[in-house]
């Protein structure tokens, strides 16, 4: 267990799908995530809701959902990107969301 408020540096990798969603919005996801933590231990996550919006450019995601296994087991689990497109929205429309980079935080509450 780690203290409340404390940051204690990770790695993810995510997947799964999100039938619901389009260019601009995340519906319907059904995603896992696997949390790697500096020290060794793991976490195991599945998201079952989100929300997005648009600012600026600027793509915001949060998901959310619970810790199913390891480090948190049973906690309520969010996530948010803030992530900038790889090309202009109205691109999107035509082939889809080919990708984009940003800022991800992760948090665990009890």
């Amino acid at each position: 267990m780690v203290a409340a408020g404390r940051t204690v540096p990770a790695t993810g990798s995510m997947e799964g799908t999100s039938p619901g969603a389009s260019c601009v919005t995340v519906n319907s996801p059904r995603l896992t995530e696997v949390v790697q933590y500096a020290d060794g231990k793991r976490s195991s996550i599945a998201y079952d809701s989100g929300t997005s919006i648009r600012v600026a450019g600027v793509l915001v995601v949060r998901l959310s959902g619970r810790v199913v296994e390891g480090r948190g087991a049973g906690q309520s689990a969010y996530r948010t990107v803030a992530a900038l497109p790889g090309e202009l929205p109205t691109a999107c429309l035509l082939s889809g969301l080919r990708g984009s980079a940003g800022e991800a935080q992760l948090e665990i509450m009890p």
